[in-house]
């Protein structure tokens, strides 16, 4: 029998908790970053936060979608990737970290928007969730697949939205984006991990979840979860 204090740990880590805050306010902001790439040169890019949905009173709404909208350099054609609110997980899937081209093919560098869409995503280690342009479509890609000349991210990671209220203005440079990036700690933000983490820093992170019926729930060391005490909380 489950000691209680694991029954309480588990109530805790259900999905279902971050469905319930007493908040539904919304709102959107819309800016142009400059973007560097890989080569030194620079285009610019139209982003979007739009925040919405359950949250704590005095807690900031989640980011239930993103996009980013910009023109390739050699074509004119103006490209789209957008993330959007994922019922499972309670807001949008990725976070946008880099974008860069080579050789005329773009690539879109991601991590998971917290714990659950990383559980979501397969525990990508290193935790990056790329992306490829091709065929009109985004397509993931595996890391490895990554050009080596895409090593730094370049777009601003941290709140995006509430970073450029703080600057007050609608175009953001190049040298306020690597500021800002700068000031943030975790190596995967420092440059494009290409080795995985270790495992005691990745569970740390973000310990091994499933999605069952209404909600997440923790995993044993072997990957199997309490199915009959979900059972019951989804009753």
């Amino acid at each position: 029998m489950n000691a209680p204090h694991t029954v309480m740990q588990r109530i805790v880590k259900l999905g279902l908790i971050l469905m319930m805050g007493v908040s539904m306010s919304a709102c959107s902001k819309s800016w142009k970053e400059e973007v560097q790439l890989h080569d030194g040169s620079k285009i610019v890019v139209e982003r979007m936060v739009d925040r919405g949905g359950r949250h704590e009173i005095g807690q900031e709404s989640p980011i239930k979608e993103q996009s980013m909208v910009f023109d390739l350099p050699t074509t004119n054609e103006r490209i789209t990737w957008k993330t959007e609110f994922s019922k499972d997980i309670g807001l949008a899937d990725f976070k946008p970290i880099l974008l860069d081209i080579v050789q005329g093919k773009t690539y879109i560098v991601t991590t998971p928007m917290g714990c659950l869409a990383y559980n979501k995503w397969g525990r990508p280690n290193p935790p990056y969730v790329a992306f490829k342009y091709e065929g009109k479509e985004w397509k993931r890609i595996q890391l490895q697949e990554l050009p080596a000349e895409i090593n730094t991210p370049n777009l601003i990671i941290s709140s995006p939205d509430d970073e450029v209220g703080k600057i007050g203005k609608s175009f953001v440079p190049t040298e306020i984006i690597k500021k800002l990036n700068g000031e943030l700690t975790q190596p995967e933000y420092k440059t494009i991990l290409r080795e995985p983490l270790p495992a005691a820093r990745i569970n740390e992170m973000c310990e091994p979840m499933v999605h069952y019926k209404c909600g997440w729930t923790g995993t044993r060391p072997d990957g199997t979860f309490d199915k009959e005490f979900m059972d019951r909380m989804c009753k």
